[in-house]
């Protein structure tokens, strides 16, 4: 049977991604995968100089998405399929091109660990991600921002002389384009995927990949890696060197041997073959392959403890499989970020299939005849030699400009080629893909000026980099082009000129609520908790009546968020009888999401009504957006009682202090 490539539709219980955050993300990036300086000294060198090379501050330009819920109903999806006799890939391209699943024929089985459902979590860099599959992490430590985005994908020409996908799009966090390439050769149980990151500025810029595998679980599921140390990341985020495969008397190689979530970066030596396998207690699984330059590898797993097992039945349905992840990156660790050169790239081919060993010796005493076994039935199955080969086969291909279109992504890569006059073989972006959030940049672009407000509609995304930031400058100064310089001025660390932007915009804004609310967050983060919350009171005052009984996506999506910040706000400067006023203006549909309700319970406790707090919880809420490692749920729970935290809320990824 030929490789072929269609395009269908899979249909999933899918909860709704929701509208953007309208608000610029303008505060330091929660990301849990952080340590401390303190704690880089006794790193080694390289790895400690990766750790503190150019760390984001936000997620800007890119917008958050936190209007999902918890409500799934069929949805359908477009896939593309990917076939030969004895693979079958599912991609979706309007999710980040991850691959859906990985079915391998004649055993019937997935590969990989296929979620039955898409409920969106806050574990991406910008908020919506969901669990399961195959996805490619760009940009910086964490979930990629275009885990729930729609990427650019069309027929290519193999090496072989078959099709393969090509998926490509503009990584915004670094403004770099990437590609990635896959490849499933006639007859192949290997699914091979090629990918580039291309640097087209005159600076270096600093790089993040991660290629994140989810896998069935099971209590004689192991994972292996050609290491015999690795790197162990907590959530009470410190980074330690640990032995593999037994850490503190548990073999950590065995997902469900672990009370808490935590990351194993697996020490390979240099010259060793780079993989890593799943194999179940049959011996049998999924292993991923790569060229070197790939060098990280990673076992993520979730524990057996409450918390983690909370997590699992969260992002899925109850009696699902649970799963773990194992991880390929450019780095050693997925806290390090590699800086690539102007004019340069990045490109290495990976290689995804099954692979079967004697179960004996993988679940064996002995590590090193475990992990012998498993690379030794690697190299029959796909010797190294192939890999690179299949490496420099698919080079050749990597410029081939794209057939017919599959999919397309969004307009912001079209955006930058034109400003940059960039050269891309092979990943286009053609000025087609322009869309209403890229016209008034365009405008700029052209024109050198920034189009004026429409109405009083929620400004839309702010571009940040330092090209667009000093068009910004030279525009004329009205009050929406101060209000996105402003952004672009605080994204580059000029705090004390951002906030002298928005304040020039105040004054003649007609809708001023946009302004004050980038005050305020200038305010609260320079611990000015009064001038914040005033800031912020008069910010939601006035989109109370810009907004004006206007009902729309936007608006809605807009008074959420501003409203829950002004809340927040209010409580930290003991200020509960405005944050009620401001409760009591919010949509009642707003009022309703478990978010909010838990918001709810912290206004009642500042009001000094526990048992009202209390009742809350125990007519049960879910807080769709909460975040990962996040322990909002059982600091209010303490605030309300002594007891235990009830199960249902319970999503701790660390142990308590």
């Amino acid at each position: 049977m030929a490789t072929t490539v269609r395009r269908t539709v899979l249909t999933l219980p899918a909860a709704a991604t929701g509208p953007e955050n309208p608000l610029p993300a303008l505060r330091p990036l929660d990301e849990a995968h952080v340590i401390d300086d303190r704690d880089r000294g006794d790193l080694p060198r390289d790895m400690a100089r990766q750790l503190g090379h150019a760390p984001l501050a936000t997620v800007l330009p890119v917008r958050i998405l936190d209007g999902y819920g918890r409500e799934r109903t069929p949805t359908d999806l477009d896939a593309i399929v990917i076939e030969n006799e004895r693979l079958r890939v599912t991609v979706l391209p309007g999710l980040g091109g991850r691959i859906h699943s990985l079915f391998h024929k004649p055993t019937g089985r997935d590969l990989v660990y296929t979620n039955p459902v898409l409920q969106p979590a806050d574990f991406a860099l910008n908020g919506a991600w969901f669990s399961g599959g195959i996805e490619w992490n760009i940009g910086a430590t964490g979930h990629t921002t275009l885990s729930c985005a729609p990427v650019h994908a069309a027929r290519v020409p193999a090496p072989d002389g078959g099709e393969m996908v090509r998926l490509w799009e503009w990584e915004r966090l670094r403004d770099l384009p990437f590609q990635v390439d896959l490849w499933l050769p006639a007859d192949s149980d290997f699914l091979h995927v090629g990918v580039r990151i291309r640097n087209p500025h005159e600076h270096p810029a600093p790089v993040y990949w991660w290629s994140n595998i989810a896998v069935e679980e099971g209590e004689r599921t192991r994972v292996l890696a050609p290491a015999d140390e690795a790197w162990r990341f907590g959530y009470e985020r410190n980074l330690s060197r640990v032995p593999v495969p037994r850490t503190d008397g548990a073999d950590h190689t065995y997902p469900l041997r672990g009370d808490f979530p935590a990351d194993y970066f697996y020490e390979v030596p240099d010259g060793a073959r780079r993989w890593i396998a799943s194999l179940d207690a049959e011996g049998r699984g999924l292993v991923q392959t790569s060229t070197d330059l790939l060098r990280g590898r990673k076992l993520f797993v979730w524990g057996s403890g409450p918390g983690g097992r909370r997590w699992q039945e969260w992002l899925t349905e109850p009696g699902t499989p649970g799963y773990a992840e194992i991880q390929a990156g450019l780095a050693r660790t997925q806290l390090e970020h590699v800086p690539l050169e102007p004019g340069g790239e990045f490109s290495w081919l990976e290689s995804y299939g099954p692979l079967a060993a004697d179960p004996a010796a993988v679940h064996g005493e002995d590590w090193d005849a475990a992990r012998a076994e498993a690379e030794q039935r690697l190299a029959e199955a796909l010797p190294r030699a192939e890999v690179d080969a299949a490496y420099e086969a698919w080079r050749r291909c990597a410029d081939t400009e794209p057939g017919e279109i599959l999919a397309t992504g969004s307009g912001w890569g079209a955006l930058e080629v034109r400003r940059g006059a960039h050269k891309l073989p092979g990943t286009p972006f053609p000025d087609s893909t322009l869309g209403e959030q890229q016209a008034p940049w365009l405008e700029l672009l052209d024109q050198g000026a920034f189009p004026g407000q429409r109405g009083s509609a929620p400004p839309g995304p702010t571009l940040v980099s330092p090209h667009w930031r000093d068009m910004l400058e030279t525009a004329p100064a009205e009050p929406l082009t101060e209000y996105h310089l402003g952004v672009a001025q605080w994204h580059a660390g000029d705090r004390a000129q951002a906030v002298r932007s928005w304040e020039r915009g105040l004054g003649p804004a007609v809708s001023r609520w946009p302004l004050l609310r980038c005050l305020a967050v200038a305010a609260q983060e320079s611990g000015q908790r009064d001038r914040a919350a005033g800031h912020y009171a008069e910010a939601f005052a006035d989109l109370v009546v810009r907004r004006d009984g206007d009902e729309g996506e936007e608006w809605t999506a807009a008074t959420a968020a501003l409203g829950r910040e002004t809340i927040e706000s209010l409580l930290a400067a003991e200020r509960a009888a405005d944050a009620r006023a401001v409760w009591e203006g919010l949509p009642a549909e707003v009022r309703g999401r478990g978010r909010f309700r838990l918001l709810e319970a912290r206004l009642l406790l500042a009001e000094g009504d526990r048992a009202a707090a209390r009742a809350l919880f125990e007519a049960g809420f879910e807080v769709a957006d909460l975040r990962e490692g996040a322990e909002i749920l059982d600091e209010v729970w303490a605030g309300i009682t002594d007891e235990p935290l009830p199960d249902a809320y319970n999503f701790r990824m660390r142990p308590r202090d």
